[in-house]
């Protein structure tokens, strides 16, 4: 019979079945946060908890890419100093963090959502596929725009860049993928920055 926690306090029990529900926290590891969240100064807590309050309520989508924005246009797109004409598409906002800290790529972006997995039943329209095939659309030039497709290597990665490609093909914009300095299956949030960023520079085109 496994071992079960007795909790001298049901708020406290509740407070670690709540934080253990993050992924990557254990009971124990929860229960050693909610100790020390006790130990606290009230406002430091009521601090933490408004804030996380706060970033559910408040953040938003930026309305052309997708990444989490406190206003309508997230910063990247706002700023008119990036590059219109190139368009980065990534699985996640931690993926545009990531590109970011490179400081190699000035161009917009565009964050799915996820990426094609039929295991996971997640298919083309619960991804923002679509939005990025008519932002392709609207672009003014198409044939001087390019698409970079900066998706993980395994197959669901593939799966997905290939069908986008298949969805953005028709414009004429130039689609490509970053150069295979990242191993097979490897995730852009756990590359390391000079790594990605010559996978970014060094970006080749993209081959169905």
């Amino acid at each position: 019979m496994a071992y079960k926690e007795k909790y001298p306090s049901e708020l406290l029990s509740q407070a670690v079945e709540a934080i253990s529900s993050l992924p990557g926290v254990g009971r124990r590891s929860a229960l050693r946060l909610a100790l020390h969240l006790v130990r606290q100064p009230a406002e430091n807590v009521h601090h933490f908890t408004d804030s996380i309050n706060r970033l559910r309520d408040q953040v938003r989508y930026c309305r052309c890419c997708h990444m989490l924005s406190d206003s309508e246009l997230c910063e990247i797109c706002a700023d008119r100093k990036r590059d219109a004409r190139l368009i980065c598409v990534v699985e996640s906002v931690r993926d545009v963090m990531s590109i970011e800290a490179t400081g190699q790529y000035h161009g917009l972006y565009h964050v799915l959502g996820g990426i094609i997995s039929p295991i996971a039943g997640v298919g083309p329209s619960d991804l923002t596929i679509r939005e990025l095939a008519e932002r392709v659309k609207a672009l003014e030039d198409p044939s001087g725009a390019e698409v970079i497709l900066a998706l993980s290597g395994d197959v669901e990665g593939e799966t997905t860049a290939f069908y986008i490609y298949r969805q953005i093909e028709a414009s004429g914009v130039k689609v490509s993928s970053l150069a295979r300095g990242l191993g097979f299956g490897d995730d852009l949030e756990y590359a390391d920055s000079l790594t990605l960023g010559r996978s970014i520079v060094n970006r080749q085109e993209f081959r169905p």
